[in-house]
């Protein structure tokens, strides 16, 4: 930024200028001189003052926050060249060293330029090593430590280049910290000149940040870092999953004008400015704007046609859709086959089962409530359908429209409870994120009117669905599961912002956007923007807090998972709403990840995070979204969508120490340009992994052995028994069957671990092995079923950790379980 900054008029001449021109042609009154007065404090004296002087008191052409801005900016700037200079004697990475040239030239311009501004002005001139006459926090502003410059100048080659890189983009987002701190400052920036400056600080050190990203990104020895970019043909990384199938989405659900949603300035080959700045763009090979802010400027088709969330019955999957949902038939490989396409516009599109009946989540301004494309531009309509949709879908290829419950914020995301009970009634909760509509189109949705405890905000609603007769279907209560537990007031947990300094901001809890429901244990956990809370669900109509908790890391909470058992939750934060970059080099790991947390006690303890650790590029968004465990017996596994960031495969068996086992990346749509996109849901469903991804279609992946997950484990996982449903936010305890596969799963995983001997190991082997062939000929063996009962005995009387104890119980259930079945 080699710019030269003139320094503004100073107010007193404008004042001059002014009233000179107004006295041309313009009859004044001289008017008598009078006192000019400023008190004082209490009980001080009250002072004359010269005019010249009232004058100076009220100059606002600068700041005392103005002053300071440039003070601290003066040693920012510097450290950034002090770290410029070791470039060329430690790289010979021809892009870091043009980096570093052109940080040297533009900080040392813009440094004299702070110097001569406050020199004007009269104020103090820092010098620009004095590092540690800041005002602002070192860490706020992005400055590296002594130790970590020091470590910097030891370093060369690749490590000097990822030091370099992480240390600069760290010091690149103070300075924009910084800008954002000055104008949250009453009257700051006034002067016209030091407004340009900030801005052009703010622009410039955003996009020299992208650019360093993707060079650190360039640096990753992740395969899924940097892979080339496409539609659909992105190239791809995989690791310990096969893809099994790869459907793109049907016709009438994508635009074949614009098959990935471009935004209109992206589309738009006739936009002169559009052109001109791609010219100018292509001759300079740089950006003058980050990719990111070109989303934010771009406009969006009203009908919008992105894949959501899965439901599964039987060997039926059914895709949601911002459009509608799609009915795909599963084969025995796993791959579907499409069945029918129901279109129903109104965004969001999650979708839900229960015997013959679908619900879908619809929360936009523009769905109907007759499933019309057209949607709705009138403030209030009777026409207009924000709720809980409801499908009768026993005859799969033509589903009916049999029930629609409206509510005040729509239907982001719904959780089946319970039912059908004794009384044919389906519980479910709904969540509503969006604004609240209006009280003449809907009855008692009243917005955010301070102290009106009617709003229709810090509360869910609990819908009940008549199995007989879906069209009666209706909220039945909205209890404000947020409130005070003293005060019963409704704003009662987080109220929103950060939690200090150097923490996220986090939004505030009046709403869930996600509660995953436990039946079994009478437990839900709520992903509720500003919070995560554990229900009693015991009276599902009534649920009640049994603990909340914060971490100053998440921005919103989004989802939750229980493990297999109820004991743990997994969390996710769904950092910049899931359309922006949010793996970057440079992103913090513990902000936009998962958070793990045991149950101890009927209390969420902390234990660990976990986030996707490959980095992405600008034109990547990327956060934690949407999965589901895979059932492997004795594991807690946990398979995950990351939108553009691709599927992750963890084990979270230690809380505290996740570690990822598996994962599927494609490249980014386009090199410099975000849309959104990538996967939004991944869930286990008999024996397959499926995959909704929101622009391309759907995909079925299947597992592959390696040193992380043996082909018995895979096996016992594909042996589980899920009951033939899975619905987004409902859980249940799966079982698995007494057979030679499952006990071999836990034995691989003992054997992982040397928990057990190897005598014991090849004894138990043998013996399952010829279990394996009884029970395939379908033959009793009583005498192995003698044998088989003794070493279960011996198992639960041998001295293994504590770590171990569970998983050898359950080998030790097993093979009784094998006994009995042999023994006939």
């Amino acid at each position: 930024m080699n710019k030269h900054y003139r320094s503004a008029i100073p107010a007193s001449c404008t004042l001059a200028l002014v009233l000179g021109t107004l006295s041309v042609g313009v009859s004044t009154t001289i008017q008598a001189q009078v006192p000019i007065v400023k008190p004082g404090a209490p009980g001080q004296a009250t002072q004359t003052l010269s005019a010249e002087e009232a004058v100076a008191i009220a100059e606002s052409s600068y700041s005392p926050a103005d002053v300071t801005f440039m003070q601290d900016m003066i040693p920012h700037h510097h450290q950034a060249t002090q770290m410029a200079l070791l470039v060329k004697d430690r790289t010979n990475n021809p892009a870091l060293v043009d980096l570093a040239d052109r940080i040297n030239g533009t900080q040392a311009d813009e440094i004299a330029f702070m110097q001569e501004w406050l020199a004007e002005r009269g104020e103090d001139v820092p010098a620009p090593s004095n590092h540690q006459a800041m005002h602002m926090h070192h860490d706020m502003a992005g400055m590296a430590s002594p130790e970590q410059m020091a470590a910097l100048a030891e370093a060369e080659g690749t490590d000097f280049d990822r030091m370099f890189l992480t240390l600069m983009i760290r010091h690149h987002d103070g300075a924009i910290t910084m800008v954002d701190d000055l104008m949250d400052q009453p009257g700051s920036a006034y002067d016209p000149v030091l407004y340009e400056f900030t801005n052009d600080i703010s622009n410039d050190q955003a996009v020299e940040i992208e650019r360093m990203n993707g060079m650190l990104v360039s640096l990753s020895e992740d395969p899924r870092s940097g892979l080339k970019a496409g539609v659909f043909d992105a190239e791809q990384a995989i690791s310990n999953l096969e893809l099994v199938a790869s459907l793109r989405k049907p016709d009438g659900f994508f635009d074949p004008a614009n098959p990935a949603e471009r935004g209109a300035r992206a589309l738009d080959e006739e936009d002169d400015q559009g052109d001109e700045r791609d010219e100018a763009e292509a001759e300079s090979e740089e950006r003058s704007t980050t990719i990111e802010d070109d989303a934010r400027n771009s406009r969006r088709p009203m009908l919008s046609f992105a894949n959501t969330d899965m439901a599964f019955r039987d060997d039926v999957l059914v895709a949601g859709n911002y459009h509608g949902f799609n009915v795909y038939q599963l084969q025995d490989d796993g791959a579907p086959d499409l069945m029918a396409s129901i279109v129903c516009p109104g965004g969001q599109g999650d979708v839900s089962i229960v015997g013959d009946l679908l619900f879908m989540s619809a929360q936009e301004n523009r769905g109907r409530l007759d499933c019309g494309l057209e949607g709705v531009t009138e403030d209030v309509s009777v026409d207009r359908f924000r709720g809980l949709r409801i499908f009768d879908i026993s005859e799969l290829t033509r589903p009916r429209q049999v029930g629609a419950v409206q509510t005040c914020r729509g239907s982001h995301t719904h959780s089946v409870v319970s039912g059908p009970d004794k009384d044919g009634i389906i519980t479910v909760y709904n969540s509503g994120t969006s604004s609240v509509r209006e009280e003449e189109e809907l009855e008692g949705c009243i917005g955010e009117i301070p102290g009106d405890e009617r709003t229709a905000l810090f509360r869910i609603d609990v819908i009940e669905v008549p199995v007989d007769n879906p069209a009666a279907a209706k909220i039945v209560d909205s209890p404000r599961v947020f409130a005070d537990s003293e005060s019963g007031v409704a704003a009662g947990l987080w109220r929103g912002g950060d939690h200090g300094e150097g923490t996220q901001d986090t939004s505030p809890t009046d709403q869930c956007h996600d509660i995953t429901v436990f039946p079994e244990a009478n437990i839900a956990a709520g992903a509720c923007s500003g919070n995560g809370i554990i229900f009693d669900i015991s009276d599902p109509a009534k649920p009640t807090r049994i603990d909340v908790v914060t971490d100053e890391g998440f921005a919103y909470w989004h989802s939750a998972t229980f493990n297999n058992d109820g004991t743990k939750v997994l969390f996710t934060d769904e950092w910049g709403g899931g359309s922006r970059a949010r793996c970057r080099a440079w992103d913090p790991l513990t902000w936009g990840a998962d958070a793990i947390y045991d149950i101890v006690d009927g209390k969420l303890v902390f234990v660990g995070y976990f986030k996707m650790p490959a980095p992405q590029l600008e034109s990547e968004n990327c956060v934690a979204h949407n999965g589901s465990i895979i059932p492997v017996p004795g594991r807690d596994i946990f398979v995950q969508a990351w939108y553009q960031g691709g599927i992750s495969i963890i084990d979270f068996t230690d809380s505290g120490n996740p570690v990822e086992i598996g994962y599927f990346d494609r490249g980014p749509y386009f090199e410099d340009e975000i849309i959104t996109g990538g996967f939004w849901s991944v869930y286990w469903y008999e024996g397959f992994i499926y995959g909704t991804e929101i622009v391309r279609g759907l995909d079925v992946f299947d597992l592959v052995a390696s040193d992380y997950l043996s082909e018995n484990e895979i096996a016992a996982a594909k042996l589980a028994d899920q009951g033939g449903l899975f619905n987004p936010q409902q859980q249940f305890r799966v079982s698995w069957p007494a057979e030679p596969t499952v006990a071999l799963a836990y034995l691989d995983q003992l054997d992982r671990a040397k928990a057990l001997s190897n005598d014991m190991q090849a004894t138990l082997r043998g013996a399952l092995e010829r279990a394996q062939v009884a029970m395939t000929a379908d033959k009793r063996d009583r005498s192995l079923s003698r044998e088989l009962n003794k070493m279960a005995k011996t198992l639960s009387s041998s001295d293994v950790s504590a770590d171990h104890a569970r998983r050898v119980a359950d080998l030790s259930k097993t093979l009784k379980g094998i006994a009995k079945g042999l023994r006939g």
